[in-house]
């Protein structure tokens, strides 16, 4: 097997249990490894520290195990059954109420690189890695493993995910079906609100699960209330606030494929048409036309602003323009829930954009809670970096 050797002194991350190899502490590579190969990751002095997937990159290792067990045949069995009895403690894989959840949540799983997310017996799988890309089939037989004949179809949708772009055949397909199964789409429950999920053509796997939390608090706020749901995609947060008793709804995107599936599930839930309006235009200058005081309660929930490092100052610039303009058109008395999914925003810098944008409007604004991702969205303690969705509830006077 391939052996990374490092740095003098650059084992320490590996020693506090943090899943990745930076490239910059590599000092020396025994042997010619590809990209997805399992190599053994070694101190200077010879000391074996873990195993992980090799990448050609800033991640030069992303690190399966800190002991033999990735090296072992049942590993992705082993990993995706414990994954998958957290999901039942979490009383999510045995609700009647929500057949939808994160099975696999990268390193919060101890899986770098690997996502799937469950729809009612499909299981949908995103690699963000040459390792767990090239390891599919083996995932797909463990999942067949671990949950029989419950297990309807495993999806691959790598495409759009992989920085791995050489010598990998990256087309989406089905790793495996049960016999009779022939469909792209099903329509799952999230704590009994009814959503069609389409693996095939929606953004991620389909579903937004990560809001499944939020979005619940989105419903215990809205009776009564008009509400305007920016960046809405299949409308996630309109449903919930619909089903609250919301007096009104608006869902706002640019997609006209998402608008399509926010009418479809408004539709699928028995709403009145009158009770909800879908416009296919860019959010931003929606907020920007509407009149001050016509919504209690606005969600601002826009697609990461920043993909990387570089884009960080400008994704800081995006948000505070966005949140002024939703803290300055909501009605005293109101609600704002705004959030960034953008990993390299971390929660401070994104507060202080927030309270950069509040102070702008000179409206009083008051934090009542801090939001984050669902819990079966897990992050390893050793792996702050896992924590990439941060949010905040607003009370605007």
């Amino acid at each position: 097997m391939t052996k990374v050797i490092l740095k003098r002194g650059r084992e320490e991350s590996l020693l506090r249990f943090h899943p990745w190899v930076f490239s910059g502490a590599v000092a020396q590579i025994v042997g010619s490894p590809a990209e997805g190969d399992v190599v053994g990751v070694f101190s200077a002095s010879g000391e074996f520290l873990a195993y992980g997937h090799y990448q050609v990159g800033s991640i030069a290792v992303r690190v399966l195990s800190f002991d033999d067990s990735a090296v072992k045949p049942d590993f992705f069995q082993g990993r995706i059954a414990d994954a998958y009895a957290l999901r039942r403690s979490l009383a999510l894989a045995t609700s009647t109420d929500t057949t939808c959840y994160r099975l696999v949540h990268g390193e919060g799983d101890s899986l770098p690189g690997l996502i799937i997310d469950w729809y009612d017996g499909v299981a949908v799988m995103q690699a963000h890695s040459a390792g767990m890309f090239r390891a599919r089939k083996q995932i797909a037989e463990a999942l067949r493993e671990v949950f029989g004949d419950s297990l309807k179809a495993v999806y691959d949708k790598s495409s759009g995910t992989a920085p791995f772009k050489a010598g990998l055949d990256l087309v989406d397909g089905y790793l495996w079906k049960a016999d009779g199964f022939d469909a792209d789409e099903t329509v799952v429950l999230e704590n009994g609100c009814r959503f069609l999920v389409n693996w095939t053509e929606g953004q991620k796997t389909g579903f937004f699960l990560d809001q499944r939390e939020n979005r619940a608090a989105v419903g215990r706020l809205a009776r009564g209330r008009n509400v305007l749901n920016l960046f809405c995609y299949t409308g996630g947060f309109s449903i919930y606030a619909l089903r609250a008793g919301a007096v009104h709804v608006d869902s706002v995107d640019s997609s006209a494929k998402a608008i399509d599936l926010v009418d479809r599930n408004v539709a699928l839930g028995g709403f009145a048409p009158s009770s909800h309006t879908s416009f296919c235009c860019d959010a931003i200058d929606y907020l920007k036309s509407v009149p001050e005081g016509k919504y209690d309660l606005i969600i601002v929930d826009p697609p990461a602003f920043a993909k990387h490092r570089g884009a960080l100052q400008n994704a800081l610039r995006a948000y505070r323009r966005l949140n002024a303009a939703a803290i300055a058109k909501v009605a005293p008395g109101g609600f704002v829930f705004t959030f960034s999914c953008s990993q390299v925003v971390d929660k401070e810098a994104f507060s202080l954009a927030v309270f950069s944008a509040a102070a702008e409007t000179g409206r009083r604004v008051r934090i009542l809670d801090r939001l984050c991702q669902a819990p079966d969205h897990s992050v390893n303690i050793y792996h702050p970096e896992g924590e990439y969705l941060k949010g905040l509830l607003l009370a605007v006077d």
